[in-house]
């Protein structure tokens, strides 16, 4: 049997260093980009000092994720 993996999607993975403290914060945000980019894996690391923000998938894009996040009150930055 022959399995292969040709389906032309391009997975994409950011980091974003943000300024979220409580977890409370993180669950409204994932919820709000999760409506706004639906599919895509998103998730905050508290415990880094960076406050990581991860966000895996095909369809969102990084400005309108910071975007939405800023408008949220919290500071946001693709992680370099």
């Amino acid at each position: 049997m022959n399995s292969t993996n040709s389906l032309n999607v391009k997975v994409m993975v950011e980091v974003f260093k943000t300024n979220v403290q409580k977890v409370s914060q993180a669950k409204k945000l994932v919820a709000l980009l999760l409506q706004n980019f639906p599919g895509n894996k998103i998730n905050f690391d508290l415990k880094d000092c960076d406050k990581i923000l991860r966000i895996e998938g095909d369809s969102f894009l990084p400005e309108k994720v910071i975007l939405l996040v800023k408008e949220n009150g919290f500071t946001c930055k693709v992680l370099e």
